[in-house]
C-alpha cells in the first residue's frame, strides 16, 4: 500500500504548488498539515499520501471527511484512477486503529447514496458500534448481499434493530430480519413504512407478535396491511388492538360481523378451558364439532393439549403417539397427520408454525394458497413411517 501511494508522485511535473504541498505533508507542523488538508486547492494525490502517512490522528480524521467529500464529484466517472486513488485512502482510513478517525469517515460516508459499496460493507462491519449503526441505518449504497450477511452472522441484535430502520428495507433484507426472531427489530420493521414485506413474511410476523403484544400494536397500524392478516389477527388480539385493526381496514359490515362471531365463539371456547382436555375432545368429537375450526380456536387460545388430544382423536390413536409424533418436529409428518385427520392445509401450517415450531427455511406452505402440496403417495408413506397408514382416510 505504502508503494502504491509512493508512485503517485512519479511522472510529475514538478511546480512550486504542489511541491510546497508536498513539503508540508512530509515535514510541515500539524497546524500546517491541517491547513493544507483544509485547503480547497490541495490536490488529491496529496491528501490520499497524507491518508496512508500522517500520523496525527487529528489530521487523518479532517482527511476522512475531507476525501470522502470528494466522492460525489468524482464518482461520474469510476473507472478514473483519480477515483481509483481516493477510494484507496478511504479503504485504509477505514482500517485506521483509531476509532475517531473511522467514526469520521462512517459518519460523513452515511449520507453519500453513492459511496463504494466495498468500503460501506466494511465500516458497517467494523466492531465498533458507533462507526457501524450510521452505515446500517442510513446508508443507501450498502448492498443487500451485505446486509443479508450482516443479519445472519452479527453478534448483537442493535445490528439487526438498525437494519429495519433503514429508509428502504427490500422483501429480502425484510424477510431475514424477520427470521432472526429479534422481537425489537421485528417491531421496528413492522413501523417501518419503507419496509417492503410479503404475504408470507407478514404470515411469519403475524405467528410472532402472538407472543409480543407490541408487535401486534405495530402490525395493526399499519397502512394497507392484507385482508387475510387482518381477520386472522383479529382472531388472536386484545381489545384495544382489534379496534386498531377496523379503523384501519376497508371490512364490510357482513365481513365485520362474521369477525365478530369468530371472536365471540373463540372467547367462549376459551372459557370451556377448565374442563378436563379429553372431557372437552369427546364433546367435541360427539358434536361434530372437532374440525379445523374448533383446532383454529385452541391453536388462537394457545390450548396446545387440546391440539393435540384432537388430531390423535382424529386419528384413533393415543396422545402420548401424536405427542411423539409432534416432537420429531418433521414438516411432512404434520402435513400427514392433519391430511389424514381430514384439517386443512392451512390447518397444518399453522400447526407447523405454532405448535410443532418447524423452522422457517422447513415449513411446508399449501399449494395455491389451499390445497395440500404433497402427493397421496408421499403423505400414505408418511403414515406408514409414523405406524398410522393401516386406515384410509
Amino acid at each position: 500500500m505504502m508503494g502504491f501511494f509512493s508512485n503517485l508522485f512519479k511522472g510529475r511535473k514538478p511546480h512550486a504548488t504542489f511541491e510546497d504541498e508536498k513539503r508540508i505533508a512530509l515535514a510541515g507542523d500539524e497546524e500546517d498539515r491541517k491547513n493544507l488538508v483544509r485547503h480547497a486547492k490541495t490536490s488529491c494525490e496529496i491528501l490520499c499520501y497524507m491518508a496512508a502517512k500522517d500520523k496525527s490522528d487529528d489530521v487523518r480524521v479532517l482527511l476522512a471527511e475531507r476525501l470522502t467529500k470528494l466522492l460525489p464529484e468524482l464518482s461520474h466517472d469510476t473507472h478514473s484512477s483519480l477515483y481509483k486513488y481516493v477510494v484507496e485512502a478511504l479503504g485504509v482510513l477505514a482500517l485506521d486503529e483509531v476509532i475517531k478517525v473511522r467514526l469520521a469517515l462512517s459518519t460523513v460516508l452515511k449520507d453519500y447514496a453513492d459511496a463504494p459499496p466495498k468500503l460501506a460493507g466494511q465500516l458497517a462491519r467494523d466492531v465498533e458500534r458507533a462507526v457501524s449503526e450510521p452505515i446500517l441505518l442510513y446508508c443507501m449504497a450498502l448492498p443487500d448481499e451485505d446486509l443479508l450477511d450482516i443479519i445472519r452472522t452479527h453478534a448483537h441484535a442493535w445490528a439487526v434493530q438498525a437494519i429495519a430502520r433503514r429508509p428502504h428495507v427490500s422483501a429480502a433484507v425484510s424477510g431475514a430480519v424477520i427470521d432472526r426472531r429479534d422481537a425489537q427489530a421485528t417491531v421496528f420493521l413492522a413501523e417501518n413504512a419503507h419496509a417492503e414485506l410479503t404475504l408470507k413474511g407478514l404470515n411469519d410476523m403475524m405467528a410472532q407478535s402472538r407472543i409480543n403484544p407490541q408487535l401486534q400494536k405495530s402490525m395493526a397500524a399499519r397502512k394497507n396491511l392484507p385482508p387475510e392478516i387482518m381477520t386472522e389477527m383479529i382472531k388472536f388480539v386484545d381489545q384495544s388492538v382489534r379496534e386498531i385493526l377496523l379503523d384501519h381496514s376497508n371490512f364490510s359490515v357482513e365481513d365485520a360481523t362474521h369477525i365478530a362471531k369468530n371472536v365471540e365463539r373463540r372467547v367462549k371456547f376459551a372459557s370451556e378451558q377448565q374442563m378436563g382436555v379429553g372431557e372437552r375432545v369427546r364433546d367435541y368429537l360427539k358434536q361434530g364439532r372437532l374440525n379445523d375450526e374448533s383446532i383454529n380456536d385452541a391453536i388462537s387460545v394457545r390450548d396446545y393439549e387440546f391440539v393435540e388430544a384432537a388430531i390423535a382423536a382424529l386419528l384413533s390413536t393415543t396422545i402420548a403417539n401424536m405427542h411423539k409424533i409432534f416432537e420429531m418436529r418433521a414438516a411432512k409428518a404434520v402435513v400427514a397427520v392433519c391430511w389424514k385427520a381430514g384439517l386443512s392445509m392451512r390447518t397444518a401450517l399453522k400447526i407447523q408454525q405454532e405448535i410443532v415450531r418447524i423452522p422457517h427455511r422447513e415449513l411446508i406452505y399449501p399449494r395455491g394458497g389451499t390445497d395440500y402440496p404433497l402427493t397421496e403417495v408421499e403423505i400414505k408413506w408418511q403414515l406408514d413411517f409414523l405406524g398410522l397408514g393401516r386406515e384410509q382416510r
